[in-house]
């Protein structure tokens, strides 16, 4: 932590902050809050419910209406604070409301009925966050199955995709062979197809195979990137080819070679494109639409989709879940996303 604040209050070498100080703090403070508060405020935003996510203007903090339990009313009455009238200055109950005029009560005297304008009265609010929207999640959506979907098609998928764009990579850098610049011109070029050009051929080729509404059906097309292949190939460029010449006088296997020195010496590069692998499986939404069918087989993505409907949308339930599915993936990017500038900078960087 001290380093931290050493960080922050570092100037130019005098005790005090020179202009150029105030203006790198007043750019990155900017930049940290163009980055932040739009994830600060879908944060504070599920916990709303469904009336103060239609509160005009919107409010950053989650406000719900206070209510109270009057004598002779089975159910807790709304708080209403009077701004004009006769009753300016009390807190009164509402009890029901026809048009532009409200049936009140004073909690102290609930025998008097009181007709009051709603122009002249403001509801009592106080900052309560609305946990129902989580909890409600698991009641009424098999949660877990979603998230175990999304994790075994994030993680099978990642394996996958590492161990054959690295087996690629490694013969298109260290292996000599008639048409090796064609094919990486061939793979290079695949980079500048769109997915959607190629959703329908790879959906007929997914139905024939019998993986359709399958979560293979969705591992299986994201097997090999073009850009994870061009990645590692970038950077298995600068291994030494006289590592691996002395590993083969050592009788050493290409399985070995591959296995047990490109792997290890590769791995910054291998971090980076898990990484990104990672964080392009779980945010996936397009080609899990296409193939799964079965509710049973949806991933969270999925299964935000469910909560928006042709008439109607449950913003409070949408933006709870939306939380919950950020949530891993961030995780994953806080803690390894050191490893994404280092692994960047350094392919083919030597």
């Amino acid at each position: 932590m001290a380093r931290v604040w050493d960080f922050l209050t570092a100037t130019r070498g005098g005790a005090r902050l020179h202009w150029t100080d105030w203006a790198s703090y007043a750019y990155l403070c900017a930049g940290v809050f163009l980055m932040f508060f739009p994830v600060l405020w879908l944060i504070m935003s599920s916990f709303k419910t469904e009336g103060d996510l239609q509160r005009y203007p919107p409010t950053f903090l989650p406000y719900q209406q206070e209510t109270l339990m009057v004598e002779g009313f089975d159910d807790p009455l709304p708080l209403f604070e009077m701004t004009g009238g006769d009753y300016e200055g009390m807190i009164l109950a509402q009890v029901r409301r026809v048009g532009l005029q409200a049936q009140m009560v004073d909690p102290t005297n609930p025998g008097e009925r009181l007709r009051v304008s709603i122009e002249n009265y403001r509801p009592v609010d106080s900052v309560t966050l609305a946990w129902e929207n989580y909890t409600g999640l698991f009641d009424r959506f098999n949660f877990l199955l979603y998230f175990w979907n999304s994790t075994f098609i994030t993680v099978t998928a990642t394996l996958i995709m590492l161990l054959t764009n690295s087996m690629a990579a490694f013969a298109l850098s260290k292996y000599q062979f008639r048409g090796r610049t064609f094919v990486l011109l061939l793979v290079i070029g695949t980079l500048m197809i769109p997915q959607t050009v190629v959703l329908v051929p790879l959906f007929l080729i997914v139905s024939e195979m019998g993986m359709s509404n399958s979560l293979w059906g969705v591992i299986i097309p994201g097997a090999a990137t073009p850009t994870g292949v061009f990645l590692l190939r970038q950077y298995m460029l600068t291994i030494p080819d006289e590592i691996l010449d002395a590993a083969r006088m050592d009788k050493a296997s290409e399985w070995k070679i591959y296995w047990r020195i490109m792997v290890p010496l590769s791995a910054p590069a291998i971090a980076v494109l898990a990484i990104l692998a990672i964080m392009w499986r779980w945010n996936d939404f397009l080609w899990p639409l296409i193939v799964l069918t079965q509710s049973e087989n949806f991933t969270l993505q999925l299964a935000l989709n469910s909560f928006q409907g042709e008439l109607r949308t449950e913003w409070s339930s949408l933006l709870a879940m939306t939380v919950l599915t950020l949530l891993p993936i961030a995780l994953v990017f806080t803690f390894l996303q050191k490893y994404i500038a280092t692994g960047i900078a350094s392919t083919g960087g030597k």
